[in-house]
């Protein structure tokens, strides 16, 4: 799914390779929802996603659906996951419809492009990395991006109860919006006025689906 943290790390709090290893080889993946994200489809058919814009980062690529659909709407597409089982399962899909995108195993927190990208889809990396890692995570999707690249998110909502006793859960972790404003601040970052679309999970989870122009 996404970076898990190591020893080497400043914390060693969050899910670690074993983890996400074994949520792969059993299925456990509840956030998995059987197909392309339905506002992953939108933003190719409003063009807020363009294989003409240049080439674009899946992080946390988990069973590949999206970036099979990015690949066959023609873009050049970088897939990164820290699980093996996650890339193996990318590369069949696209193997099964015959399309070609770069599929790395790597830790997003480490991994960079050759050249800057023109976008970055992030729908299950951030709020699978423990926040203690989201402001280094913030800092490599700036600089995956060249100047008006677009960072287009679903920043999850999965607020517990135990927050109010400053418990932090998960994964997933909640993106709570003011927390993104922090991470993504408006002088590296265009933020679009809101209110954002909210988009819904069969199993109760919902995102709120933002645009951000990297400055």
């Amino acid at each position: 799914m996404a970076s898990a943290p190591d020893q080497s790390r400043t914390s060693s709090y969050g899910p670690d390779a074993a983890f996400w290893l074994q949520r792969f080889e059993s299925r456990e993946t509840p956030w998995d929802r059987g197909g392309v994200h339905p506002q992953l489809l939108q933003w190719l058919a409003d063009g807020t996603i363009s294989a003409k814009a240049g080439p674009i980062a899946v992080p946390g690529c988990g069973a590949g659906y999206e970036v099979a659909a990015l690949a066959a709407a023609g873009c050049s597409v970088f897939a990164i996951d820290y699980t093996p089982a996650a890339v193996a399962l990318t590369r069949d899909r696209l193997q099964e419809q015959r399309l070609q995108a770069e599929v790395v195993q790597a830790d997003v927190l480490a991994w960079q492009p050759a050249a800057p990208l023109a976008a970055v889809y992030e729908q299950t990396c951030l709020c699978a990395l423990h926040p203690d890692h989201w402001t280094a995570y913030a800092a490599q999707l700036h600089r995956w991006l060249r100047p008006g690249g677009r960072l287009c998110a679903l920043f999850m909502q999965a607020p517990r109860e135990s927050a109010s006793q400053g418990c932090v859960e998960g994964p997933p972790y909640h993106c709570h919006i003011h927390a993104m404003r922090a991470l993504f601040p408006a002088p590296q970052w265009n933020w679009p006025r809101p209110p954002y679309p909210r988009v819904t999970h069969a199993n109760g989870a919902a995102e709120l689906a933002v645009t951000l122009t990297r400055i």
